[in-house]
């Protein structure tokens, strides 16, 4: 008889709940740069993974296909290959697909890894916006083929990830020869879920995407509230619901980060009870929002086109920091991996919990909301 804990934890670590590392550089400016400085800052923090995940999304990745939507899809069969390119070229106009090109790394049964540059023509519907109709599709795409399961869908950007070290899926994924103006990347130490190629981080929908270093005990809350717009959640990682609610919340209901924060990380009640200037506007987030507050610890990194943002729970259970040098901004689990890349900065400090930090293209001045940040050089 098999050894089960063996098969779910074929290294025999003990369960972490501190691991997992972020980390995220942007260049304020909107140049790209090469994967260089993210990947050896994330091989950095080695020892808060496990080699059971690890990922990157890249923002500015395919000028060429700047207004296309692109698929980024792992195939676990070659039956759910097929049925998902004819769903695929029921449902758009295929630009261009092609296998991502890979080489030989330390990387655990990697899939097929298919992506495919597309549009919606003229089969959307006209009541329906290009972004709802792409996400019905991964949707369908994701629990009706059985084994097939986009992991990126935005435009001009892309997810790498899988199973094995960060620094070990870079080079699976050629990373090297990639450049873009945001880096968002995940070194992995799953606890209460499984280590698998759909599972590891970043989690995306269309250009959103989440990298996230924690747990959620609200998941099922979440989930059931995120379905009621039409959200599934298929890969069996808490963290998929962060993603869905920033493009819920952010994209479809149009409401600012400031905002957003308030909802997934509100301030206490007795907090709430206690303001004068808002208590009544907090108030009401919580009595509407309340199935959407993410209730643990974690500390995530969230990135859409042109923005990048650091968010922690209220009393900050996971380690954030933040770093300005020149033109970019860094958003690490810890400060020795934006020193590594960037021994002198310009301002260094940590956020305080429940208060995220927001880098936007165009502007070198970093959002700091509140303020209330324990600064130091």
């Amino acid at each position: 008889m098999k050894d089960l804990s063996r098969v779910n934890n074929p290294f025999n670590d003990d369960k972490d709940f501190a691991g997992c590392s972020i980390f995220g550089m942007m260049n304020l400016e909107g140049k790209r740069f090469s994967s260089r400085d993210p990947v050896k800052a994330i091989a950095n923090m080695h020892e808060r993974g496990n080699g059971l995940g690890g990922g990157f999304a890249v923002y500015g990745l395919y000028p060429e296909h700047a207004d296309d939507y692109a698929f980024h899809i792992m195939y676990l069969s070659k039956e759910a290959k097929e049925k998902t390119g004819k769903l695929l070229n029921e449902s758009f106009d295929v630009i261009h697909e092609e296998e991502i090109p890979t080489r030989e790394a330390n990387v655990q049964n990697p899939p097929l890894v298919w992506r495919y540059f597309i549009q919606p023509g003229k089969r959307k519907p006209e009541n329906q916006t290009a972004d709802d109709y792409v996400t019905e599709k991964v949707m369908r795409i994701n629990t009706e083929t059985g084994k097939a399961f986009v992991f990126s869908s935005g435009k001009n950007m892309g997810v790498f990830k899988g199973v094995g070290f960060p620094e070990d899926i870079a080079e699976f994924f050629c990373l090297d020869e990639y450049e873009g103006y945001i880096w968002v990347c995940h070194g992995r130490f799953p606890t209460n879920t499984p280590g698998w190629w759909g599972g590891a981080h970043p989690f995306n929908i269309l250009d959103w995407t989440v990298v996230h270093n924690g747990e959620l005990s609200s998941y099922g809350i979440n989930r059931r509230y995120l379905e009621m717009y039409g959200y599934k959640c298929t890969m069996q990682t808490d963290t998929e619901v962060l993603t869905y609610a920033f493009d819920l919340l952010m994209r479809r209901q149009r409401l600012p980060i400031e905002i957003v924060s308030q909802i997934l990380a509100p301030p206490f009640w007795i907090e709430i009870e206690a303001s004068e200037s808002k208590g009544r506007v907090l108030r009401a987030l919580r009595q509407t929002y309340g199935s959407l507050l993410m209730n643990g610890p974690f500390s995530v990194i969230v990135a859409h086109q042109g923005e990048m943002i650091g968010l922690t729970d209220r009393i900050k259970l996971r380690p954030l920091s933040a770093g300005i040098r020149g033109d970019f901004l860094y958003l690490s689990s810890e400060e020795a991996a934006m020193r590594l890349v960037s021994p002198v900065l310009d301002k260094y400090w940590n956020p305080r919990g429940g208060e995220p930090v927001i880098g936007r293209i165009g502007s070198r001045k970093v959002v700091e909301v509140l303020a209330s940040t324990e600064a130091k050089r």
